[in-house]
This record gives structure tokens, C-alpha cells and sequence, in this order.
């Protein structure tokens, strides 16, 4: 995902309202989006994060694009759908929002809440969110809240406590924007999101989900999971697991990318809790297999392990190995990293020789628990080098069938 980096040279929140507003709007490209402006209904403003993040120019190529209609939104996104393509998504019926979907953008419309847009804008979770851009040929900066002083002093604070309440997802989104955007949660916020943590509860388990996967991608992933820890805000679901250091000076960049949203996430999350949330199911496998491995390493080095243990290790962590090397020492992370690159280790990324069906014609096997067995230890050959030919294989597999039972 591409991201403009934010830097003071970028900053383009000391000037005048209108001259940032001018400076937004070039950033945000509009001429790249999928939609035109002038098909949107007039009175129509950008909110939200696409505002926040151009202000602080972090921008993705393609951002959310989140916007207040006066009226009637599920009706706009329906006729825009039909007019453009793309899917439409009720996202809330009653409170008439929904979503665009066309290619890789997403554009999410809501009727506005409230008498006026400041009203809206009021009823909103934080101050860094609750700024608008009006879409017009001279565009405004509409912020009633104070949004674009905590974007300058890179504070996050709540609109008002009520708000929060309104929908208790909210408490756990501000540690999330932290983690994010490396900024601070103000005292009385944080009072707030500790007065309030046993209300999170109520909040459906899939959007608490996705709001943990953001959190343990961002950059200061670290320092928002500690502040969860001391707010107690996910209690419910947390693990007592003793928090691990995680050692990523051996991995790359996308090596990093892969392993530190999992580590964290096994890390934070019991295994009752991934279930709890609904993870996908490969989500909830990944945490839990990683999970079984650590305590297993604590208990015996992986290093000593029989080989039947040290294959399923490989089997079960061939994706995930980055992760599970994360708390280990330099020499033995490096060690194992430089093998698990080697796409042609047969240990670090076990396969058989060959498949069922070649078997099945090679010796006239039947499907069979038989043949999972022999492909098995066909695997386990490979694995420790005992087997380097396909001639080898087939004839391993023969003195396997014919070995006494």
C-alpha cells in the first residue's frame, strides 16, 4: 500500500484555512476518482479520514472516501452503482449510510446527522476526525471541533464523552489512531476510555476485529497494545501469556510485514478470544499453531525435537516462521530466517516427492488411509535428505509397502 510519508516539509497545517483547504484538495486528487464530482448531490463534504490523513500527508493511493448528502444517501450510492458499476453496500439502513464499491476505492455515503453539518460533525468520535472538506470549486475547512489544533499538537482527543458512548467501538478506535498515526491520547480521553472499557463488550465481535487488525499493523503497534493492557479495554479477550520482546533486526521489511501483526496478535489475544471475535478461520488456526509452538520451544528447543515433531513444526509454520523466530536470540533467528528464505529446503518447506496419483499409477495403490501414510513419510525422507530423485522416491515408496508389519 502506498503512503505518503508525513514529514514537517509536508505539512500544510500552518497556514490559513483557505489556503489549506486549496492545498487538501490538491492532494486528494479528486480528478482520479472514480466518480466525478459534479455527480455528487450539492452540499455534499468529505469527512473523516481521507481529510485527516491528506492534512498530515498520508494519503494511500487509493483512500476511503467517506461523505455527508444531505439527504438520502443509500438512493445515491444505488444510482451511482448503476451509473458507474460496482457493487452497493447497506452499511446502515436506519441512519441511511452505505458503501460504493468500484475496483479498489470505496466511497461510503451518510445521510447527515443532525440539523446542520456542524451538528454532524459534532456527533463525531474524535477531533482529528470530525473536520470537513466541502467539495466545491473554492473548498472549506469546516471544523467546529477543534481538529486542526490536536492535528498540530498530535493529540487525539474525544468531540465529548457522550459520543463515545453513542457507539463504544469508539473507545477502542482511539488507541488504534495512536498506534497509527504515532500520536497521544489526551488525559481526560483516556479517563473516558477507562471509565467507559466495560461497554466495549456490546460492540459486535467482527468490528472489534477488524479495529485489532489495524492496531497491530501500525507502526507504534507496541505502545497501543501496552495501553490496552493499561486500560484493561479488551480484558475479555486478552491472553496471560508474559508479553514477549520481539527481536526484528534479522527480518526485512516484508519479512516484518508478515510476521509482526500475528506475533502481536497471539501475543494479545487468548486463543479463546480470537474465537470470541470471530476471526476468519485461518486467522484463529495461524494464532493458535504459532501459540502451540512458542510453549513448545519454552518447554524443549525446537532444534531437538524427533523428527516426526520437527516436520510437523515445518509443516505448520511453513508460512509463519518469521513470526515464531521473533523472541529468539540474533545467532539462532538468523540461522533459521537464512533457511526458511531457501525456497529449496526441504525441511524449512516440506513436500513430497511425489503426489497420490503418481503413486497410485507407479504402484497400483488405491486411495486409502495407506496412501496419506506413505506420502507422509515420503515427506519426512525429503525433509532430512534421505531422498534426492524421483527414482529414489518411488523406490523408498516400494520398500515402504513391502517393509514387515
Amino acid at each position: 500500500m502506498h503512503m505518503h510519508p508525513t514529514s514537517a516539509e509536508d505539512s500544510i497545517l500552518e497556514g490559513d484555512a483557505g489556503q489549506m483547504a486549496g492545498q487538501l484538495m490538491t492532494r486528494l486528487q479528486p480528478q482520479r476518482w472514480p466518480i466525478p464530482l459534479d455527480r455528487f448531490p450539492a452540499g455534499t463534504v468529505l469527512v473523516g479520514g481521507a481529510v485527516r490523513d491528506g492534512l498530515l500527508n498520508r494519503l494511500t493511493e487509493h483512500p476511503d472516501l467517506d461523505m455527508v448528502v444531505p439527504d438520502d444517501a443509500l438512493g445515491m450510492v444505488q444510482k451511482l452503482s448503476q451509473e458507474f458499476g460496482g457493487a452497493c453496500v447497506v452499511l446502515d439502513r436506519d441512519r441511511d449510510m452505505a458503501r460504493l464499491v468500484l475496483g479498489r476505492w470505496t466511497i461510503d455515503l451518510a445521510r447527515q446527522d443532525g440539523d446542520d453539518l456542524t451538528a454532524d460533525l459534532l456527533r463525531r468520535d474524535y477531533r482529528i476526525n470530525a473536520i470537513a472538506l466541502t467539495l466545491t470549486t473554492e473548498p472549506k475547512l469546516l471544523d467546529p471541533s477543534g481538529g486542526l489544533a490536536d492535528l498540530r499538537d498530535q493529540r487525539i482527543a474525544a468531540v465529548h464523552e457522550q459520543n463515545l458512548l453513542d457507539d463504544p467501538l469508539r473507545l477502542l478506535r482511539a488507541p488504534r489512531l495512536a498506534a497509527e498515526l504515532s500520536m497521544r491520547i489526551d488525559e481526560a480521553t483516556l479517563e473516558m476510555i477507562a471509565r467507559h472499557r466495560q461497554q466495549l463488550p456490546k460492540v459486535a465481535p467482527e468490528r472489534i476485529q477488524a479495529e485489532l487488525l489495524k492496531l497491530v499493523q501500525a507502526n507504534n503497534a507496541d505502545q497501543a497494545i501496552s495501553l490496552l493492557h493499561s486500560l484493561q479495554l479488551i480484558a475479555p479477550w486478552c491472553s496471560d501469556q508474559t508479553p514477549k520482546t520481539f527481536n526484528t533486526s534479522a527480518l526485512t521489511a516484508a519479512e516484518q510485514q508478515l510476521a509482526l501483526p500475528l506475533a502481536r496478535l497471539t501475543q494479545l489475544l487468548s486463543d479463546q478470544g480470537v474465537r470470541d471475535l470471530r476471526f476468519s478461520r485461518k486467522q484463529i488456526q495461524r494464532c493458535l499453531r504459532l501459540r502451540t509452538w512458542w510453549l513448545r520451544d519454552q518447554q524443549q528447543s525446537a532444534e531437538t525435537l524427533e523428527e516426526q515433531e520437527r516436520l510437523k513444526l515445518h509443516q505448520e509454520l511453513e508460512e509463519d516462521l518469521p513470526a515464531f523466530t521473533l523472541a529468539w536470540p540474533l545467532e539462532r533467528q538468523t540461522k533459521w530466517l537464512s533457511r526458511w528464505r531457501d525456497q529449496e529446503d526441504t525441511l524449512f518447506h516440506p513436500s513430497a516427492p511425489l503426489n497420490g496419483r503418481a503413486l497410485q499409477a507407479e504402484l497400483g495403490l488405491r486411495p486409502g488411509p495407506e496412501l496419506g501414510e506413505l506420502i507422509h513419510h515420503l515427506c519426512l525422507e525429503r525433509a532430512f535428505g534421505r531422498i534426492d530423485s524421483e527414482a529414489e522416491a518411488i523406490q523408498c515408496a516400494r520398500d515402504w509397502i513391502n517393509r514387515p508389519l
